[in-house]
């Protein structure tokens, strides 16, 4: 009876803590060419919904390309998902 109520416990536990890694999970971009920001392809691999429109808006500064600190406000403002 002792066995079966811990058996449940952990169950529990394992359960609560493979949802709250899922939660934390966070979208991987990978800059493949290695020059220090992302293009709409890389974004593209990273988020299939990425559209020329949205590439845009998360491109603050209109130069083409989306660096480490656009990408972040576009997370934090919910306009990309993490």
């Amino acid at each position: 009876m002792k066995e079966q109520k811990m058996h449940k416990t952990i169950s529990a536990l394992m359960f609560g803590l493979a949802l709250g890694g899922a939660a934390h999970a966070q979208t991987v971009v990978t800059d493949t060419d290695g020059n220090g920001s992302y293009s709409i392809e890389e974004l593209t691999a990273a988020y299939p919904d990425m559209t020329p429109e949205l590439f845009a808006s998360v491109d603050v500064n209109g130069d083409g390309a989306v660096d480490a600190d656009e990408l972040a406000a576009a997370r934090e403002q919910g306009t990309l998902p993490n």
